[in-house]
């Protein structure tokens, strides 16, 4: 049975991503934006347990990617086409189905972050150096940066906050880094502990412990930040070790 307990955790994170789905098309996007984060919950929660319980599979592996293709890639796909939706028609809209929404072409811009996350995917399952660390940003830390921008609408309530967020070019730029950062050969550091020495482990601490002091004082906008400080610091320790 214990076989059974990481790909049911996985199946969980399908589920997840497809219920976020749903809120994402009908542009209820706080709570697409929950179950993202859920469905990431048992995306990292399902790698430990295969580990811990030494049943690590083929078919897990490739489940795996599957589930993030829906949670990680088709999810923000379709969040920022609501996105692009709202910046052509000047603000947050009732959503594309059932309504009387005329569709353009520009929403199916968003679409380009879910090709790259696919891609993204089948790179990774192929790719066996990608275990101490990463090429090019993960999709589930990619999909919490989309999912942050309908969040930072929702709460902050900042004027210039929501015109950058609501602009179609800053929209576009940001699909397409998205796309190139989910490819990108950029090395970042993966967030595993052999063991819990600082010295081993000191920028995984370090992110750890400034991820949690901006959570706490910038709430949604911290997640931005912490993507770029996790480009950063990787970028500042690879340079450091060629150095």
């Amino acid at each position: 049975m214990k076989a059974y307990i990481p790909n049911f955790l996985t199946l969980l994170n399908v589920l997840s991503g497809c219920i976020a789905t749903v809120f994402a098309v009908l542009n209820h996007l706080e709570w697409a934006a929950l179950f993202v984060f859920i469905g990431i919950f048992f995306d990292f929660f399902d790698g430990l347990a295969a580990r811990a319980l030494n049943v690590q599979s083929e078919i897990g592996l490739q489940l795996d990617s599957l589930a993030d293709v829906i949670t990680s890639g088709l999810v923000p796909g379709v969040v920022m086409f609501q996105l692009l939706s709202m910046a052509e028609r000047g603000g947050w809209n009732l959503g594309f189905i059932g309504h009387d929404n005329e569709l353009t072409v520009l929403p199916f811009f968003g679409f380009i972050i879910t090709l790259g996350s696919a891609y993204r995917l089948a790179k990774f399952n192929v790719d066996e150096n990608q275990v101490a660390s990463f090429r090019g940003l993960p999709t589930p830390a990619n999909a919490l940066l989309i999912l942050s921008l309908p969040m930072i609408l929702l709460y902050h309530n900042n004027e210039i906050l929501s015109s950058v967020i609501l602009n179609q070019w800053f929209l576009i730029g940001l699909t397409l880094l998205s796309a190139y950062l989910l490819n990108s050969n950029i090395e970042l550091f993966a967030l595993k502990f052999k063991n819990w020495s600082f010295k081993d482990n000191g920028i995984r601490y370090l992110f750890l412990i400034g991820s949690l002091v901006m959570i706490l004082t910038l709430k949604f906008l911290a997640i931005p930040c912490i993507i770029l400080a996790y480009i950063l610091m990787s970028l500042i320790d690879a340079g450091k070790k060629t150095a």
